[in-house]
């Protein structure tokens, strides 16, 4: 064997095993995410927003803890937790996602409790359907993707839904939409004669 062969035989080994150690951290979950922040409206739009891997890959959930669940409810995907979180004073071991919220499904068959301790505003109160909430933040900034004006907002809400009896959903819906279009300035009206 040549001096060339021997030295090109340990680089060759040395690349190699870098190349697979890059292709493993690729493949590796980043750093858990704060489910009970997100949750509890402690997050931002852009916490929300690196989970969308996640949701996109059970593979990526699974590596987190979460156990997908089969899909009891259009509108919801959920997942079992291997570890219990507690969000507003109470456990949970299941968590969904609807758009862009997260929400915790608590054991507590009348959500009007923890809507008055949130002191959320009453949306729909009737005997079948329960929805509060209250906007925690509104605020100007700029997409991270396009640095185009937007608004951050993060809204807290706490209702039950059908698919889920005695259980209540509790959670954060975090958005960034384009602002509101000012209307156009009309000139005054000419004064009669």
């Amino acid at each position: 064997m040549s001096l060339s062969s021997r030295f090109c035989l340990p680089t060759a080994c040395l690349l190699l095993a870098a190349t697979a150690s890059a292709a493993h951290a690729a493949d590796a979950p980043a750093a858990k995410p704060d489910l009970a922040a997100l949750i509890e409206c402690r997050g931002r739009e852009a916490d929300f927003a690196a989970l969308q891997p996640v949701l996109a890959d059970p593979l990526k959930a699974i590596a987190l803890g979460w156990r997908p669940l089969p899909q009891g409810n259009l509108f919801m995907t959920e997942y079992a937790l291997n570890t219990p979180i507690t969000v507003f004073g109470h456990p949970s071991s299941q968590i969904a996602f609807s758009g862009p919220s997260v929400m915790a499904i608590l054991d507590l068959p009348d959500p009007r409790p923890l809507a008055r301790q949130l002191t959320l505003e009453e949306g729909v109160d009737t005997p079948e359907k329960v929805m509060y909430g209250r906007e925690v933040l509104s605020q100007d900034t700029t997409d991270p993707r396009t640095g185009e004006p937007m608004i951050e907002s993060i809204v807290l809400s706490v209702s039950n839904v059908k698919s889920h009896p005695g259980k209540t959903l509790a959670g954060c819906s975090y958005s960034l939409d384009l602002p509101e279009e000012a209307e156009p300035e009309t000139p005054d009206a000419p004064a009669p004669a």
